[in-house]
């Protein structure tokens, strides 16, 4: 790949309307033949009579050449970014109806990824400041879901309904993490890392489906008569944002295969297809876009969908039982319990005074089991369940087993105290970087920058006591690992695990991550 064709990631956030960056989205939705949308909230409690609002809307938009711009120019012009609309600072009023244009136009195929809850909470939020009706249509749609499907046409799939994470690690190679899923999107100003999983959340849709429509391509049902190849500035951009961030623990991890490369090799130049603007409404009464080129109409004809709301979908469900649930005195004095169990007063069972070995054990459950790599990199202690979907009885059976604090965010965990009494903790960060110094206040562990990355994160076991030459990393490595030649002209020293015999070196990723944890566990102070 030709590093001087690849471009980043762009992304901008749009908090004014008097703001270049919202006259930048303007301008960029005139020319858009794809947008993929996506929405964010802050989290609700269940039960809750209302829906939640609304405060981040992403649309990343796959550009055409501006109108009546020169052929030369337009292919030096950027063909993709990624808007994060800041629902909290902009006035609702001034965006509606520009957002219910581009919801309904025919000359724009939307993207989303169940995309129908984000709509009902977003019309419910405009509708809330004033925005009546709100919105009730999206069309022409693509589900990425759908699309997934298509791709895996021919092959025995789960009926579960993949998750989108999964969806892109099959389809694009990468594997987009929820952590911040579930972070305050009500909070401002939003971190570096809020922006850029917003921003690929919305963007990867784009990606899917330009590996979609590279392999209608290469079927050659539906494109017969656009012959043109694409050129070579198509912009993905997922590269980018891992070399810019640290995304290996908070938004992606690359995986081996290259299926970027298809769409590059295979897909048509969508951005030369211009269809006659001519007979188009005037500017004063319409917003002006490009018409839809052919082989997206045929895309939409074949595949497209729409979503439509009804009156009952603007409405929260209501509950069966009206009125407030009476508690008795019995299930108050137990979730009082419960709550009082959730502080942790301890002592550990690892501690001295009770016959432990001072050293620290955890067994990190599903919903941690990102904590338990962090826990590894400081040298503690930390396994996963035997199973990917443990029942709680088991986790609750190997932590006894295993004389382990079980971690976990499942509050309903807390009521087996009495089978596991002092050995269970409910975490309550939700970033790993943040349920790291928790735990490690929490417990007042003893970290030290001599036990950092000092075991295996893939198994949690320990290193062997001396380092490996390259002599002997090679043959360690025969059959099971692959070595990057450029290491071999440089001073590494190599360490193996003594469980599962991978191998690890200090490059520059080890030292990366070691001013990482030294910051995380503030060493340096």
């Amino acid at each position: 790949m030709d590093p001087k064709n690849k471009r980043p990631l762009k992304i901008h956030l749009v908090c004014s309307t008097d703001s270049p960056e919202f006259a930048h989205l303007t301008q960029s939705l005139t020319r858009s033949l794809l947008v993929a949308l996506d929405a964010e909230w802050k989290p609700i409690r269940a039960h809750q009579s209302h829906f939640p609002t609304v405060t981040l809307l992403q649309l990343a938009c796959q550009l055409g050449p501006r109108l009546g711009a020169d052929p030369d120019e337009s292919a030096e012009s950027e063909d993709s970014v990624t808007f994060l609309v800041d629902l909290i600072s902009i006035p609702l009023s001034s965006i509606w109806e520009l957002l219910r244009d581009v919801f309904a136009s025919p000359d724009i195929l939307k993207l989303g990824f169940r995309f129908k809850q984000d709509l009902i909470y977003l019309s419910s939020t405009f509708c809330a400041q004033g925005c009546d009706p709100g919105f009730d249509r999206v069309e022409p749609f693509l589900d990425i879901t759908s699309v997934y499907n298509h791709l895996q046409h021919g092959r025995k799939t789960s009926k579960q309904i993949k998750s989108l994470a999964t969806i892109c690690e099959e389809v694009l190679g990468f594997s987009l993490s929820k952590e911040l899923q579930c972070s305050d999107w009500s909070h401002r100003p939003l971190t570096e890392e809020q922006k850029t999983y917003a921003a690929m959340d919305a963007h990867c849709l784009l990606e899917i489906f330009n590996i979609f429509q590279a392999k209608l391509v290469k079927e050659g049902s539906y494109f017969d008569n656009i012959t043109k190849p694409v050129t070579p500035n198509v912009n993905l951009g997922l590269k980018e944002v891992l070399e810019k961030h640290d995304m290996s623990s908070k938004i992606l991890r690359i995986k081996s295969c290259e299926a970027l490369s298809i769409v590059r090799a295979t897909a048509f130049d969508f951005l030369q297809i211009i269809a006659t603007v001519e007979g188009m409404v005037s500017k004063s009464s319409c917003r002006k876009t490009m018409p839809m080129d052919e082989s997206l109409l045929k895309v939409v004809k074949k595949y497209g969908e729409k979503i439509l709301l009804k009156e009952s979908d603007k409405k929260p469900k209501a509950t069966k039982k009206k009125g407030k649930r009476r508690l008795s005195a019995g299930v108050i004095c137990r979730e009082k319990r419960l709550e009082d169990f959730d502080n942790w007063r301890g002592p550990a069972q690892w501690d001295l005074s009770l016959g432990g070995d001072g050293c620290p054990k955890f067994l990190c459950d599903v919903m941690v089991e990102g904590l338990a790599k962090h826990l590894r990199c400081v040298g503690i202690d930390a396994a996963i369940p035997y199973s990917k979907k443990p029942e709680s009885r088991e986790l609750i059976g190997q932590a006894i087993k295993e004389k382990r604090m079980l971690l976990t965010r499942d509050a309903k965990l807390l009521r087996y105290e009495y089978l596991i009494k002092n050995q269970i903790y409910r975490v309550k960060s939700l970033l790993k970087n943040e349920q790291l110094r928790e735990v490690i206040e929490t417990f007042q562990l003893k970290i030290s920058e001599d036990q950092l990355m000092s075991r295996c994160t893939k198994c949690n076991g320990k290193f062997i006591q001396r380092p490996l030459s390259t002599e002997e990393a090679v043959e360690a490595a025969k059959g099971f690992q692959r070595i990057p030649n450029c290491l071999f002209d440089k001073n590494i020293e190599f360490w193996q695990c003594m469980d599962c015999r991978q191998l690890y070196w200090e490059g520059t990723q080890y030292h990366n991550a070691v001013q990482k944890f030294i910051d995380v566990c503030k060493l340096n102070e």
